[in-house]
């Protein structure tokens, strides 16, 4: 199994940074690589606990700790005071779930058949919520211009209206998401679980002791793993000639989201394309509308704020596109194996640009 596998850099990436002092690179790329295990384990904790739980509890279980590896990630890169690397990870998961992620596990998913389908009624859902994600994310923004360009010299701390606005949007945000939570599992259960997929033989269900051990241990080891990951970031990127912005952007993000695209592709190879939606196009929903938000509350009880405004046209470009993609493939719920191919290239595409940026 490739996760147990990956589970040798967690010692590994300790010796390296405590023991023989190597390069900082050395360091960021082993601790990378240890948490993309520890974010499956903690997943797997996660689904044992909410099939325990029921489908409400269980759901919110999953929102709850479903993002945790990289909640983590994001919040002592933030503590190391690169903000702006942070709200580039924001960028990255928004757009690497969503693009690279669903396109892969299409691609293997539709490999030998014709077509893969899920529920139209749950894509149009996520279709909504990824357009408000989209509106969320660039009010801030053209508030912004419009205090600084249009405004310039008139209005008194343009920065200081940002971070208010941003509270605001990101209170009004995760009202939302617990609202479209109370309407798939609770008001509209029946609707959203029509349809069964069939299931993953992974054998009995973990006690909950079990369950509860490896969510705190493998979330505990993580914190650890961030540590050091956001202490070797600056280093980092001058040695391998990557900008924060690209580091940030497809590095980390991919780093924080790596053990939901294996999942995916999984998943896909099964033929359960409902499951696949859930953790590519739901997780990038999840990531707008909740976790960004988190962050930007979180930052302030750090003395570090972050707001929502994303100063760098081609992040917004990028979430746009992303949205767009992903809106025009999935609203008639069904896929084949070359519209995984077209989101693939887009991230490509995405990824040149990030690249290549002037810092």
């Amino acid at each position: 199994m490739i996760f147990a596998g990956l589970l040798l850099f967690v010692p590994l990436s300790l010796a390296l940074a405590f023991w023989f002092h190597v390069s900082p690179i050395w360091v960021f790329v082993t601790g990378a690589a240890a948490i993309i295990p520890l974010a499956e384990w903690i997943r797997r904790a996660t689904d044992h606990l909410a099939n325990r739980a029921g489908p409400a509890i269980g759901g919110l279980l999953n929102i709850t700790f479903g993002s945790i590896a990289e909640l983590t990630l994001a919040l002592f890169v933030l503590a190391g005071g690169h903000t702006e690397i942070v709200k580039a990870q924001i960028t990255g998961s928004l757009i690497g779930t969503s693009l690279l992620g669903l396109g892969i596990a299409i691609v293997v998913g539709s490999w030998k058949r014709e077509k893969q389908t899920f529920s139209q009624e749950r894509a149009g859902l996520v279709s909504s919520l990824l357009i408000l994600s989209v509106i969320a994310l660039l009010v801030p923004a053209l508030f912004d211009y419009t205090e600084r360009g249009l405004f310039a010299g008139k209005t008194n701390n343009p920065g200081a209206l940002d971070e208010n606005l941003s509270i605001c949007v990101s209170v009004v945000l995760i009202l939302v998401y617990f609202a479209n939570l109370i309407y798939t599992l609770i008001t509209h259960r029946d609707v959203f679980s029509a349809r069964k997929e069939p299931k993953d033989e992974q054998g009995p269900g973990w006690p909950l002791w079990k369950s509860l051990v490896v969510l705190f241990a493998a979330t505990a080891v993580v914190a650890v793993e961030s540590d050091l990951i956001s202490g070797s970031l600056e280093v980092t990127a001058v040695q391998l000639g990557m900008t924060p912005l690209f580091l940030g952007v497809v590095v980390l993000a991919l780093v924080g989201n790596a053990a939901d695209l294996m999942a995916a592709t999984y998943f896909a190879r099964q033929d359960r394309m409902g499951l696949v939606m859930g953790l590519c196009v739901g997780s990038t929903v999840q990531v707008a509308l909740l976790l960004a938000p988190i962050l930007v509350l979180i930052s302030y009880f750090m003395g570090r704020p972050i707001n929502l405004v994303f100063t760098n046209p081609l992040e917004l470009i990028a979430i746009v596109g992303a949205v767009f993609a992903v809106n025009s493939i999935t609203r008639d719920g069904e896929t084949t194996w070359f519209e995984g191919v077209l989101l693939i290239a887009v991230y490509a595409l995405f990824g040149l640009a990030f690249f290549f940026a002037t810092p």
